[in-house]
């Protein structure tokens, strides 16, 4: 078996505040990654961490975030996946990158989201609407619902997965030890 690394974030904002109103928790981003350290790892979110309006499909870089958001919180957790199933992910996500461009944030899927009514417009997908399609595309099926009516909480209230970290984003970066020697 393999593992599959499930990063939930809490980072300030106001349009991060909204959410965290409305789904009740404090990690309202989630990230999909292919290893533990977040090398590999991908959402659809900011573009540039400190301007929130430009939003699409991106490749997370914990140092860059930690410049903007210096006490942002992760919560990371693993989940068991054959090799099979993490090769297709992996390779997934590196077309989606390369694509990178072609998909943006679901801004219209938002109110439906809050009616449960299920909406997909092509290559718009929140960070959990795109981490539970990939995962369901790729034979493994979280929720009993349509991949669009995934939120963070959805991934928070996850059974069957494994705590790796939780605190800080500069204590993770400490902990990968990705700062310079002095």
């Amino acid at each position: 078996m393999e593992k599959l690394y499930i990063a939930l974030v809490d980072t300030p904002g106001l349009f991060a505040s909204i959410i965290r109103r409305e789904i009740g928790i404090d990690y309202i981003h989630v990230v999909l990654s292919m290893d533990g350290e977040l090398e590999e790892a991908y959402s659809v979110g900011r573009r540039n961490p400190a301007v929130p309006l430009l939003a699409g499909f991106e490749k997370e870089d914990a140092m860059k975030i930690e410049r903007v958001f210096p006490n942002a919180r992760y919560k990371i957790v693993s989940m068991e996946c054959t090799s099979e199933q993490k090769e297709n992910i992996s390779r997934q996500l590196k077309e989606c990158f390369a694509q990178r461009f072609r998909y943006h944030y679901c801004i219209l899927g938002l109110p439906m989201l809050l009616c449960n009514i299920p909406f997909y417009q092509k290559n718009h997908y929140t960070c959990s609407s795109f981490v539970a399609n990939i995962l369901e595309e790729n034979g493994i099926g979280l929720f009993e619902k349509h991949f669009s009516l995934v939120t963070p909480r959805d991934f928070y209230e996850l059974e069957n997965t494994s705590l790796e970290f939780e605190g800080t984003l500069h204590e993770f970066n400490k902990c990968c030890l990705r700062y310079p020697e002095k």
